[in-house]
């Protein structure tokens, strides 16, 4: 199997390109973040077209969205709201196999690394605390029954995960409140990291360039801000991870790229 996730910025915006992701990939599942779509003017049909005829879709006008889209039968699809906001953020759904898939945009947070004057920010902190928990929770009541987690979790945790995490560490996805928060959400029931395990802790590794640098590429601060994770019983069935850098620099782009995982 092959799982791509990617922060679209726009799915309708950006149909060509997922098209062309789809055409060079041929992922089995993809998870979209960010599609900024209410449900009813979601490409289904398009998607439909391009073999993905079983969907799990969760959106609003302009902002947020969750989707995803298989190639194999989904059930058991859910929407879960966190912390008491209907903002369509987590969606899952379970695969033929009995493996749950989770997809999440957790909240960026802002610009200031102050909860007290900046909602945003503690709005983040909130969410991840939720998740931990929640995670642990569900663990319990489904017997540790396998999991995946992908998404747009906007916090770069390692130290290459940025481009210089001693300048980086009061900038908003990088705070020691958010990458303690991350490890503790990852802890909870011993997430893998799938990206780092064939891409080492010591090598640099970004998904996401602002928009406000023309020359993303040439100055290169970026930062990992995509994930893919697995429950440990997953882990000897992985085959391979990469990131998809080249759609970075095609026209009318995404400021993240996909991340892909094969089984």
């Amino acid at each position: 199997m092959k799982l791509v996730t990617w922060n679209i910025n726009s799915v309708r915006l950006r149909l060509p390109l997922l098209q062309r992701l789809i055409a060079e990939q041929q992922p089995d599942v993809i998870c979209l973040q960010e599609t900024k779509c209410a449900d009813e003017f979601f490409p289904d049909e398009d998607l439909r077209a391009a073999g993905y005829t079983h969907q799990a879709i969760w959106g609003q006008k302009s902002y947020n969205g969750v989707a995803i889209l298989s190639r194999q039968p989904l059930s058991d699809i859910q929407t879960h709201t966190r912390v008491g906001k209907n903002d369509c953020r987590h969606i899952s759904a379970r695969l033929p196999n009995g493996t749950e898939i989770h997809n999440a945009y957790i909240p960026a947070g802002g610009y200031e690394p102050d909860p007290i004057i900046n909602p945003k920010f503690q709005h983040k902190l909130d969410f991840v605390d939720e998740l931990a928990a929640w995670w642990t929770q569900r663990n319990k009541e489904q017997k540790k029954s396998a999991k995946i987690l992908v998404g747009d979790l906007n916090i770069a945790p390692l130290e290459h995960d940025v481009w210089d995490s001693k300048k980086m560490h009061n900038t908003v996805s990088h705070t020691a409140a958010e990458r303690t928060r991350f490890t503790a959400m990852q802890d909870s029931i011993g997430w893998v990291d799938a990206v780092r395990h064939f891409h080492p802790p010591d090598q640099k590794l970004y998904t996401w360039w602002t928009y406000r640098q023309p020359d993303w590429e040439g100055v290169n601060k970026g930062r990992r801000l995509d994930h893919i994770w697995v429950t440990p019983d997953l882990v000897s069935g992985m085959k391979s991870a990469h990131v998809i850098k080249s759609m970075r620099g095609v026209e009318q782009p995404s400021d993240h790229i996909p991340v892909i995982l094969e089984f």
